[in-house]
């Protein structure tokens, strides 16, 4: 009797808890659910994986920000290919919704 007691418990335990992480934690317009948030972390990864995979882009200059599956690029890099590339990549992985490109070109020593 014991031992169902305390497995009823900890149902009891575990459906609230559950009951009050999917009440207390829906995304807006501005902030992330805690499922978005786990999503957007997992795309930024494997958006920066293709990169430092790729022989074009530069990965560790580039940084990448990802809100609701929009993945946002920044950083210098140092020719306009690495910057194409780098954005046809982003683009390339599953889960993002739409890319916004502040890459920059350097500009080139005289």
């Amino acid at each position: 009797m014991k031992t169902s007691l305390k497995i009823t418990a900890l149902l009891a335990l575990l459906t609230g808890g559950v009951l009050s992480l999917s009440t207390g934690c829906a995304g807006t317009a501005t902030q992330q659910s805690t499922g978005e948030y786990v999503d957007d972390a997992a795309i930024t990864t494997k958006v920066k994986t293709a990169m430092v995979r790729d022989e074009v882009v530069r990965a560790m200059q580039v940084d990448v920000t990802t809100f609701k599956g929009n993945v946002q690029l920044s950083g210098f890099v140092d020719t306009a290919e690495q910057k194409a590339r780098a954005e046809q990549i982003a683009r390339g992985v599953n889960g993002v919704t739409a890319v916004t490109n502040n890459i920059s070109v350097k500009a080139a020593a005289e």
